[in-house]
């Protein structure tokens, strides 16, 4: 019988484990996004600069909003979140790709928001991506839970439905090379009992 999952917060010295989980959860669109510190010259690679910023102490979505769901010592999983106030309707989309991101994201002031949930593969179907969105529940308090997936990953859409999320919106996703598949961003939330 496999030991159960401990869920705490993370560490800042954590932070190259979250960028991996943070990748795996948005299926490498972040990535891609990370590759801008390569290109603007202030990282080697795209999870340098993605552990550079998971390390700041400041900003939305550090290891400061981290939590890590641990099994034998190992972390397994992490869900990443924070409330979105109302500077979240000042933000500019720096690339076109995150337009339709910035355009659901802007409904949802006073919401609380996950930005990633991610469980590495050998661990899924244990209860720990459950046991994460739990734990998100009790961290929002009153203030409804939301977030956004891709239209085709029906796995998570089960997982967020069978926990209390309802579709609110979609938004065509910008393709990030030509032969992308094509696909929409889904706005889920959770209201509060």
């Amino acid at each position: 019988m496999a030991a159960p999952a401990i869920l705490r917060p993370a560490a800042k010295s954590e932070a190259a484990e979250l960028a991996i989980l943070i990748d795996i959860a948005s299926h490498g669109f972040a990535s891609w996004l990370w590759y801008g510190g390569v290109l603007s010259k202030s990282a080697e690679t795209a999870f340098e600069h993605g552990r550079d910023r998971l390390r700041q102490d400041t900003g939305l979505g550090t290891w400061r909003d981290s939590v890590v769901a641990v099994v034998e010592g190992e972390i397994v999983g992490v869900s990443v979140s924070y409330r979105l106030d109302a500077s979240i309707r000042d933000l500019e989309a720096k690339h076109p790709v995150l337009v339709p991101l910035l355009l659901l994201q802007r409904e949802l002031v006073g919401h609380w928001y996950i930005d990633s949930l991610g469980v590495y593969r050998p661990h899924r179907g244990k209860g720990i991506g459950r046991a994460l969105l739990e734990h998100e529940f009790g961290r929002a308090g009153s203030a409804p839970v939301s977030l956004i997936t891709e239209s085709h990953n029906d796995k998570a859409q089960a997982l967020y439905r069978m926990n209390g999320f309802e579709e609110v919106a979609r938004a065509e996703a910008v393709p990030l090379f030509e032969d992308m598949r094509k696909h929409d961003w889904v706005l889920f939330t959770r209201k509060v009992a």
